[in-house]
C-alpha cells in the first residue's frame, strides 16, 4: 500500500496520528493549503514548507486545462514541476461539477464541460479522472463524484449519492499505480441516513483512505458541526479521514473534535489577498482606517515573517498602494495560523487536553481575548 495511517493516541473522538506517504511522513489532524494549479498563490514553496505543511493540494480539473497533465507527466510529475518535496494530494474535478454547475453536462458516463479558459469541450469520466491524477503523480488521488448543493431535493441527493457510488468503483478499478493511494468521498449532506449508507457501501469496497464531502456549500456552519461526529464515526478507525473545502478555524476545531485527521481550504490564502487575516482573537481587516498609524504587529507573539518584520501601519499602506507584498504577507501569515492551530491541537490531543484546549481557542476566536 502507497500510505499507511497510525493513530497514536485519541481523546475523545479527536486522533492524533501519523499518515505515512511516498514523500514522506505527515503528522495528524493536518491542514493542506490549496495549491490549484500547482502553486500555493503568491507564496514560494519553501514558505509554505516554512510555515509547516507537509502536504498540499492540487487541482485535477484545472491542471488537466494547464498546463496538461501529459505535459506534467514528462516533467518529471507534480513534485519536480512545482519542486515541492513533500506529499501532495489531488482532487478529481468533482468540486468543479458542483462549482460550475452552468458549463457541464452531466450523465452516468462522466461529466462533459466547456473549458472556463476557452470553451473548448473537456470530457472528465472515472476513468479520466484517475488517469489525470496517474499522470500527475500525486500521492494520494480522489475519485470522481458528485456534490450536490445544500438544499438539494432528496431525488437529487439520491442520484448524487448513486453516481458517486457508480464512479468510485470506476474508480478503483481503472487505477495502476502502485505508489498512488485513492481516497473515496462520502456524500449526503446533512442527511445522516444518506451519509451512513454512502459510507457503508464505499467501506465495502475497501479504499485506504475515506473523505466527506459535500459540507460547506450553503448550508449553516453550526449545522455542519452537528452531523460531523457522527459522519465521523461511520468511515473506518484504522484508516485517514480527511473532510473536504473545510473552512475557518473554528471549523477545523469541530472537524477534529468530530475525529477528522485532514483538512483543506482556500480561505487562508484567498483571504489573505483580500486583506483580511486570520488571529487567535478573529479576523482582522487590513484595509481598515484604525490600523493607518498602528506600529504594532499583526499578531502579538506569532513568529511568522508578516508578524516579525511589519507593523499594521505597513499592511494597511500595502493594500491601500494595492502593492503585491500585501497580500503575499497576509497569506504568509494566515498559513502560519493554520499550520499553529494543527500543531497545536495535536499537542493537545497528545496531552489528554483537548476539550480545555478547544475551548480556549474558541473563546479567543470570537474575538474576546
Amino acid at each position: 500500500m502507497s500510505i499507511r495511517y497510525q493513530c497514536l493516541k485519541t481523546d475523545g473522538a479527536a486522533r492524533l496520528g501519523i499518515l505515512f506517504t511516498p514523500h514522506g511522513a505527515v503528522e495528524t489532524p493536518a491542514f493542506m493549503p490549496v495549491g490549484t494549479v500547482g502553486t500555493v498563490k503568491g507564496i514560494y514553496p519553501g514558505q509554505v514548507e516554512d510555515s509547516g505543511s507537509r502536504i498540499l493540494l492540487a487541482n485535477t480539473y484545472h491542471l488537466a486545462l494547464r498546463p496538461g497533465d501529459e505535459r506534467v507527466a514528462r516533467l518529471g510529475g507534480l513534485h519536480a514541476f512545482m519542486n515541492w518535496p513533500h506529499a501532495i494530494l489531488t482532487d478529481s474535478g468533482g468540486y468543479q461539477v458542483f462549482s460550475l454547475a452552468q458549463r457541464r453536462t452531466l450523465t452516468d458516463a462522466g461529466v462533459l464541460f466547456r473549458s472556463h479558459l476557452d470553451g473548448s469541450q473537456i470530457d472528465l469520466t472515472p476513468e479520466r479522472a484517475v488517469q489525470i491524477q496517474e499522470n500527475l503523480g500525486s500521492d494520494i488521488a480522489m475519485v470522481l463524484d458528485i456534490c450536490p448543493p445544500a438544499g438539494c431535493s432528496e431525488e437529487e441527493m439520491a442520484e448524487a449519492i448513486r453516481r458517486t457510488l457508480l464512479w468510485a468503483k470506476r474508480c478503483q478499478n481503472s487505477a495502476t499505480r502502485a505508489d498512488q493511494a485513492l481516497f473515496a468521498i462520502v456524500q449526503g449532506g446533512l442527511d445522516l441516513e444518506a451519509r451512513q449508507a454512502c459510507a457503508a457501501a464505499l467501506v465495502a469496497m475497501d479504499f485506504p483512505g475515506y473523505a466527506l464531502g459535500g459540507f460547506s456549500v450553503g448550508e449553516a456552519p453550526e449545522a455542519m458541526a452537528q452531523a460531523l461526529p457522527f459522519c465521523a464515526a461511520c468511515l473506518p478507525a484504522s484508516k485517514p479521514r480527511y473532510l473536504m473545502g473545510v473552512g475557518r478555524p473554528q471549523d477545523l476545531i469541530a472537524g477534529m473534535a468530530a475525529g477528522i485527521d485532514m483538512f483543506d481550504c482556500v480561505l487562508p490564502t484567498r483571504n489573505g489577498r483580500n486583506a483580511s487575516a486570520y488571529t487567535r482573537h478573529g479576523e482582522v481587516r487590513l484595509r481598515n482606517a484604525c490600523h493607518r498609524d498602528d506600529p504594532n504587529p499583526l499578531e502579538a507573539g506569532c513568529l511568522c515573517p508578516c508578524c516579525t518584520g511589519y507593523s499594521r501601519a505597513y499592511l494597511h499602506h500595502l493594500f491601500a498602494a494595492e502593492e503585491m507584498l500585501g497580500p503575499m504577507l497576509l497569506s504568509l501569515h494566515n498559513l502560519w495560523l493554520y499550520q499553529r492551530l494543527m500543531s497545536e491541537g495535536r499537542a493537545a490531543i497528545g496531552r489528554g487536553e483537548f476539550g480545555q484546549w478547544s475551548a480556549e481557542w474558541l473563546v479567543c476566536l470570537d474575538g474576546t481575548p
